[in-house]
């Protein structure tokens, strides 16, 4: 799957064509009977459709986007990959940076990624 096909460290591969081409709206149930098998890729695991939306019960969806934004909300952490990374450049003259993780953090209250 390329760089393309992802979307916030979610890999939906061939089930956004499918997913996109469908008639809406439908129910979660009969979007689970037809694509509830399909593989969605979080970062380095996989999952199925199936295993995202069934905890939300929801009666139907209105579009793609209200699936994709369904699926975006279920991953789990592991999909964004390293919290609080960024590529920014160095910090700049007179900022301060907390990096997770660094020696001497315990207690430190938790930094906000954005």
């Amino acid at each position: 799957m390329s760089d393309d096909d992802r979307e916030r460290g979610v890999g939906l591969g061939d089930v956004r064509d499918a997913l996109e081409r469908r008639e809406y709206p439908v129910s979660q149930a009969e979007l689970l009977e037809d694509h509830g098998d399909e593989v969605i890729e979080t970062g380095e695991k996989t999952t199925t459709l199936a295993e995202l939306l069934e905890p939300l019960n929801e009666d139907e969806y209105e579009s793609f986007e209200a699936v994709e934004t369904a699926i975006m909300n279920m991953v789990g952490d592991e999909a964004i990959g390293r919290k609080n990374y960024s590529d920014r450049t160095p910090p700049a003259s007179g900022e301060e940076r907390q990096d997770e993780g660094a020696p001497g953090q315990d207690g430190q209250r938790e930094q906000e990624s954005f």
